[in-house]
């Protein structure tokens, strides 16, 4: 495997690291993934503080674990940190590459809820809201008929069906919390009854 040498990380290099995450959360339309490239750019090609087999491992680990997909960022963090000095400067370097792909894209998340909460009577505001309805209640049931005709084939699956169908009534007719019907659906699953 082609490892590179140990690396001498400062707090130049660090801060480095850190801004280039930044920058590329505010590209990754998508997902970090999307910016998987620049990555491979930024730590094989340009900086040589990865080897390709380093890369390719972090991401191919990270996208068989269960979690999010943005678990490579931190792998690769880890390994540049590990390269750097070992296991604590492997933990800084999984830090540092998450918090910075994540703040940005938190930050914007937060300032735009807030502001459109506070100009929640604005036609324009309104208007998204409104329009975003139906996309959320359509992407939900699609969900739900994929998980629903996922299980067809059983016998039993009649029993889905109807939970399903009274889910959506329940969300649609009431304003009951949503958890309560996750719950209630992981009640009957483990009772076996769906």
């Amino acid at each position: 495997m082609n490892e590179p040498l140990p690396l001498v990380f400062g707090a130049p290099e660090w801060l480095q690291l850190f801004l280039h995450y930044l920058m590329l959360s505010l590209l990754s339309i998508g997902g970090a993934i999307g910016t998987a490239p620049d990555m491979h750019r930024f730590l094989v090609v340009q900086h040589h503080w990865l080897s390709d087999a380093q890369f390719n491992a972090s991401i191919a680990i990270a996208q068989a674990a269960p979690g999010p997909n943005v678990l490579f960022v931190a792998l690769l963090g880890w390994n540049v940190g590990m390269n750097a000095g070992g296991m604590l400067t492997g933990l800084l370097g999984a830090l540092v590459c998450l918090t910075a792909i994540l703040l940005p894209s938190t930050l914007v998340t937060y300032w735009a809820a807030q502001w459109g909460h506070r100009n929640r009577t604005l036609r324009p505001v309104r208007a998204f809201k409104q329009g975003m309805a139906p996309i959320v209640v359509a992407l939900m049931m699609a969900t739900s008929w994929i998980l629903t005709t996922a299980s067809a084939p059983t016998p039993n699956a009649w029993r889905l069906w109807l939970l399903t169908a009274i889910s959506a009534l329940v969300v649609w007719r009431t304003r009951l919390h949503l958890l309560w019907l996750l719950g209630a659906g992981a009640l009957l699953g483990g009772l076996g009854l769906v």
